[in-house]
């Protein structure tokens, strides 16, 4: 488990990645080495899975929540859909819907193609998709 440190560190990843470790050992108080060996330890062990970048995306977005069949294993839907252009993020979730789909696309005519291409998939039995209208 990660101490108070290593989520303070981990905060400060989140918000931005590329902040050198000297930075972060200024503002934590601690020497470059220590914030490195912490970091490190933190991939090793999982906590970190990867480090990313945020671009401002040009086009549609949506959110897809999708019903999958109860004979149709929720997963081997969830892996369908990641192959389809345009799906960006998958999570299994409880609740009414089973899946919960972040959608990306250049433009609303590809990001329907996407919609229509997640309704064929066999095992899904309804969908209930939502234009991002605004994101923060």
């Amino acid at each position: 488990m990660p101490d108070e440190i290593d989520q303070k560190i981990v905060e400060i990843l989140r918000r931005d990645a590329r902040m050198p470790y000297l930075e972060m050992a200024k503002l934590l108080r601690m020497s470059e080495g220590a914030i490195r060996r912490r970091v490190r330890k933190l991939v090793e062990s999982g906590i970190i899975r990867r480090f990313t970048v945020e671009v401002v995306q040009e086009g549609s977005a949506a959110v897809m929540l999708v019903s999958v069949n109860p004979s149709m294993p929720t997963s081997q839907v969830s892996r369908a859909m990641l192959k389809i252009d345009g799906v960006n993020k998958v999570y299994e979730v409880t609740g009414e819907f089973d899946i919960v789909a972040l959608l990306l696309a250049k433009d609303t005519q590809a990001l329907n193609a996407c919609i229509e291409k997640t309704r064929m998939l066999e095992g899904t039995s309804r969908t209930n998709t939502m234009m991002v209208l605004r994101s923060w």
